[in-house]
């Protein structure tokens, strides 16, 4: 009215401005809200620890002469897999064999002198003292054919268990002395892999506990063994506890000495509730989630557990077959209003 009596223009504020509409507040009126969501599952859950280890094989020795001697024979390939028993060198015998032929010899004379004593000894021909002297010889004898059977054992190099050998380190004509290397043998059909836990896990790892192994050797290939042995000690200095694992490892890919990447299984739950990761709404160390009840978004706190690869574990504030809202959160508040536009089986992310 006033601009209109004295000829001005209107003021912009009555220009259109009055119509302008208020801007939008998050969940209020406008209708039902649309919504993506995804139902609460129920999944399995395994929490794991991981270290590194190294291999080690199930039995391993260094193979070493016992005495001195020339090497007359080697029996072994390099890298063959032998039987426990196997001979594998044979040391220069003759010296040994020829005291055995004598102690046998002796030893076969004393034998007949007291069957022959003991055949007249009934009739008193001859003196038991003189038939106690004569076993005495005989067991001497014998005792002398048993140290000469003994050293000849020494000269033969034999495998202690079954396994593969290693490379040679003597060759034919060599003169060894007790101690010197002849070659290694490790049994790797089946193997173990040591590694460390953090003392917080100690009293979660146990034996029989699945371990998950694998290395960049590999690529993409997985081991898996059990919990073999748990130390009973922890480690002051690096407060860890050292772990034992075996796998089976008949192919024999896995090397002693190879590094790994281990996974230890420390529980597991067949029964855990998941839902999608976008679902979740944290506010500071609180996790909230938006559950769909009579066409209504309720806001609901929940507890978090483990976290997988796009769900997470919820140990409370949902039930099975309740529906999360996973798409739309930013526009809602609790109580507010909603519209299932599409629901998600799997996860997103």
């Amino acid at each position: 009215m006033y601009g209109e009596q004295y000829g001005l223009p209107r003021p912009l504020a009555l220009v259109g401005l009055e119509a302008a509409p208020a801007p939008a507040v998050r969940g209020g009126g406008g209708g039902p809200i649309g919504v993506a969501v995804a139902p609460v599952r129920v999944g399995t859950v395994v929490d794991r620890a991981e270290s590194v280890g190294t291999v080690r094989a199930r039995d391993s020795v260094s193979i070493t002469a016992k005495v001195t001697g020339i090497v007359t024979a080697i029996r072994f390939q390099e890298g063959q897999r032998v039987r426990e028993g196997d001979q594998l060198v044979d040391l220069d015998a003759a010296a040994v064999r020829a005291e055995l032929d004598q102690a046998r010899a002796l030893f076969d004379d004393a034998r007949s002198q007291v069957i022959r004593a003991r055949q007249l000894q009934p009739g008193q021909s001859i003196a038991a003292q003189r038939l106690e002297t004569l076993e005495a010889v005989a067991r001497q004898a014998e005792g002398r054919v048993r140290q000469a059977q003994a050293r000849l054992e020494e000269l033969r190099v034999a495998a202690p268990f079954s396994g593969r050998v290693g490379l040679r380190q003597v060759s034919v004509g060599a003169l060894v002395q007790p101690g010197t290397l002849v070659t290694t043998l490790d049994d790797i059909s089946r193997v173990r892999v040591e590694f460390a836990v953090p003392e917080v896990f100690v009293a979660r790892v146990r034996e029989g506990s699945t371990v998950t192994a694998r290395s960049t050797a590999f690529g993409d290939r997985r081991f898996t063994g059990t919990v073999a042995v748990v130390d009973t000690r922890i480690d002051t200095n690096t407060r860890t506890v050292r772990v034992v694992s075996e796998f089976d490892n008949a192919d024999e890919a896995l090397k002693p000495g190879l590094f790994m990447t281990v996974e230890v299984v420390l529980s597991r739950r067949d029964d855990a509730l998941l839902v999608a990761e976008e679902a979740l709404d944290p506010l500071g160390d609180r996790n909230f989630v938006y559950v769909i009840r009579d066409n209504r978004a309720r806001r609901v706190e929940i507890r978090v557990g483990q976290r997988l690869q796009g769900e997470v574990e919820v140990l409370s504030g949902v039930q099975q077959g309740d529906h999360v809202v996973v798409r739309g959160i930013q526009r809602l508040r609790n109580d507010a209003p909603v519209r299932v536009t599409e629901t998600l089986t799997r996860p997103t992310s």
